[in-house]
């Protein structure tokens, strides 16, 4: 049997089982939009994560020890050290311009004299804020500038870890669950298509065909109502985005949108894929109990 008779006869196989079809192709549709959502929603939330991860700092107070020379010397080796972004060094005469900016007075008519520390601001690169590779950098740090007083926002770096791992589960159980409950369906309709037509499976294999020959039209099928099922959810989120978010929400949209483009594309082959998987898992069962049958 041809290439062209398979692919025939899983295009033909939908139109024979309307109704069947269109159902699993509308749950379908409901299941991809709601992974689109999540999928947005999640890849924009890793991007805010990451961006709040590329703002923690540390605050290197060189012991008192240290001239300016030493210290300047210490804060250029900082700059080499894995994982740091960028090194500010700030001097004591900076610190009580820093502390007058910001407090109104001038420290030194104060106290008599600056009691301020010479100090370095290191910015994190993003894929370094946590505490794992925090715990790594701050002894590196201390064998640069031994006796130095580190400090950072422990506390706020948890909290971002934290809720990153709470995301990361819900959405991933959600998705999963969504994706398995796509599959099933779009497997069930395919056996009830292999039921329909057992006496038809029966007689192609009265004639010599093979079982994946047979199997291949019913895998075309769920396939085609994956597709269908991730074009139409592709649109619906598009009308979502584009039209709905972007007019009433544009602040919103902002930070949606490079997910949303993503996102796009890769729901039309996420139903692909669930549709050819779930057609795939159900069709060499339904071909051996029809076989058996007979």
């Amino acid at each position: 049997m041809s290439l062209s008779f398979v692919l025939k006869e899983g295009f033909s196989s939908i139109g024979r089982a309307k109704l069947p079809a269109a159902i699993t192709v509308a749950i379908s549709f409901f299941s991809l939009v709601l992974l689109g959502l999540f999928g947005t929603v999640s890849l924009s939330f890793y991007d805010v994560i990451q961006e709040l991860r590329g703002r923690v700092e540390l605050e290197v107070f060189f012991s008192d020890s240290m001239n300016n020379d030493a210290a300047g010397s210490a804060t250029e080796k900082m700059k080499g050290l894995a994982g740091v972004e960028e090194v500010s060094f700030v001097s004591r005469e900076e610190a009580a311009r820093i502390f007058s900016g910001e407090f109104g007075e001038d420290v030194v008519a104060i106290l008599g004299s600056n009691p301020l520390p010479r100090s370095a601001r290191i910015s994190v690169q993003p894929g370094y804020a946590s505490a794992d590779s925090l715990a790594i950098m701050v002894p590196a740090i201390r064998e640069v500038a031994p006796g130095s007083d580190i400090r950072y926002n422990k506390a706020f770096l948890g909290q971002i870890e934290e809720n990153a791992r709470l995301f990361t589960f819900v959405t991933g159980a959600l998705g999963i669950l969504i994706s398995v409950a796509t599959v099933v369906m779009i497997g069930y309709t395919i056996r009830l298509a292999m039921h329909a037509r057992q006496e038809k499976i029966r007689t192609m294999r009265l004639v010599g065909a093979s079982g994946s020959i047979i199997a291949a039209p019913y895998i075309i099928e769920g396939a085609l109502q994956g597709l269908l099922s991730g074009l139409l959810a592709a649109g619906a989120l598009a009308l979502l985005f584009e039209l709905g978010i972007a007019r009433y929400e544009p602040a919103l949209y902002m930070v949606l949108r490079s997910s949303a483009l993503l996102i796009y594309p890769s729901v039309v082959l996420l139903g692909l894929c669930l549709g050819f998987m779930g057609s795939a898992a159900s069709v060499g069962r339904s071909l051996r109990l029809v076989v058996k049958k007979g």
